[in-house]
């Protein structure tokens, strides 16, 4: 007896949501957009199409060079299109991750969201594993 397949997983890369790009928001105006970024997210982990979620600080520090030798610190200029967040979903294809990311709230203001697939098979060969499940207490 094999086991069923699990859906494609899909990471929303958001772009575009520093403060500035709400700060012409009301204070009640921020408030209802909180409550709709919310609900969107809650529903997609509710009906088992999102794992998890998270905002990523504003604070940028990119390596590179070798061993690492550049170490510059930000945020940069082009900081809007530095990635703010992202949310993992769990759905058949890239369609439905598209049609999910299209409901999300903040693209009416600015908002631009990225869709990637996750892959396990490195263009370089590199050894990609999947975090393991975290029990549930």
């Amino acid at each position: 007896m094999s086991t069923p397949a699990l859906p494609p997983t899909y990471l929303l890369l958001f772009r575009n949501t520093g403060p500035e790009v709400f700060a012409h928001l009301s204070p009640e105006q921020r408030q209802q957009l909180i409550t709709r970024w919310n609900d969107w997210f809650e529903g997609l982990v509710r009906t088992g199409q999102a794992s998890e979620g998270q905002p990523l600080e504003l604070e940028i520090r990119v390596v590179s060079g070798p061993g690492g030798s550049r170490v510059v610190d930000g945020p940069f200029a082009e900081a809007k299109e530095a990635v703010a967040g992202y949310v993992k979903l769990h759905v058949g294809s890239l369609a439905d991750a598209t049609a999910i990311a299209q409901r999300h709230p903040g693209l009416e203001h600015g908002m631009k969201i990225e869709i990637r697939e996750l892959t396990p098979h490195c263009h370089l060969g590199v050894t990609t594993n999947a975090a393991p499940e975290v029990a549930k207490a």
